[in-house]
Formats: structure tokens, sequence, C-alpha cells
């Protein structure tokens, strides 16, 4: 498989991934603005995931534009963290339905680390099949910032059930830290 193969497969699936996610969000009955408030837990877990895997496509995006090569073990854990990323639509709306209940909050946040497990494997398996000295290696350094929301996303998975609140400021800080696309790939790669 080529890379252009695998990156417009992933495009499709998180696009289809998006569009199950506003399906989810049911109409509400009433024609006043009010009608809209008991829907306000609904929107705001749909903003959150759309945010995350808007930002899980966009570093995707970058990670495999410096990859020249992909092979077996990149298809296997890009489909790895494609499978996680499938998940945001149910727990997305279990998480807004149920008013951010500790339970749906805590498993939110196991789908996000998995997800991002899932992210930090393909960029493991994409350097192994470019190289140590590829330019997504140089890239992708030592990943700060991908170590740090493994922790937050863990601590948040814990916190969920003392205060989802701040299980879910966590989130929300998680998804601040990486709205700034990833630049150590656009600073490698110049085409």
């Amino acid at each position: 498989m080529t890379k252009g193969r695998l990156e417009a497969f992933s495009d499709g699936v998180i696009a289809i991934i998006i569009t199950i996610m506003v399906l989810e969000m049911k109409v509400p009955h009433g024609e006043t603005l009010s009608a809209l408030l008991p829907l306000a837990p609904v929107f705001l877990s749909y903003v959150l995931s759309f945010v995350n895997i808007g930002i899980f496509w966009n570093n995707h995006h970058h990670m495999l534009h410096a990859a020249k090569r992909v092979d077996g073990r990149v298809l296997w854990a890009n489909l790895y963290f494609l499978f996680w990323l499938s998940l945001m639509p149910f727990v997305t709306g279990w998480m807004g339905e149920n008013h951010f209940a500790p339970v749906p909050v805590a498993v939110y946040g196991v789908v996000q680390l998995m997800s991002a497990i899932g992210y930090t494997i393909l960029a493991a398996t994409l350097i192994a099949a470019n190289g140590e000295d590829s330019q997504i290696a140089q890239a992708l350094g030592h990943d700060f910032k991908g170590k740090l929301s493994l922790a937050a996303y863990l601590a948040a998975i814990v916190v969920a059930y003392f205060s989802s609140t701040v299980s879910m400021v966590l989130y929300f800080a998680v998804a601040i830290v990486w709205l700034v696309p990833d630049r150590r790939i656009e600073r490698i790669v110049k085409d």
C-alpha cells in the first residue's frame, strides 16, 4: 500500500467519525432558544470531541507528510489508532447524554488515552519504517507534548470518579495544548 492510500483511507474514516458524531445530536422539541438548553452537555461533548478529532487528524496528516514509506506494521498501527478514534462518537454521546457523570467521563478518557497511545505507536512504526535518521524521526524527537498528554489523560480518568469537572478541564487543557499544530514537522519538511 502506498502512503497516499493510507492517507486517503484515514481521511475517509475520520470524516465518517465526525459525521456520525454530528448525526447523534438530536433536534430539540420546541422552537425557542430555551429548547436548546437541555442539549448543552451534548453540544459541549461534541465540541470537545470534534476539536480532539481535528487535532489528531491534523497531526496525523503532518506525520504522514514527513514519512517517505509505509510498511505492514504502519498499516496495522494506523488501524489500531483509527479503531480507538472510531469509538469517539459513542463515548461522546454517552458523556453528553448523562451530563458528565463520572463513569462516562472516565470512559471518554480511556478512549482519548488509547487514541493517543495508538498515535504514539503509529509514530514509532513510521520511524522504524523510515529509519532513525529520517525526516520523521528528526521531526518527532522526544515528543514531550505527547507524553504530557498521556499523563493528563491518565490523571483525568482517575480524577473522574472524584470530580468530573476537573477531568473535563484536563481534557480541554490537552486540547488547548495541541490546538497549535506541531511545528516540529513543518520545520524539518520543507516541501
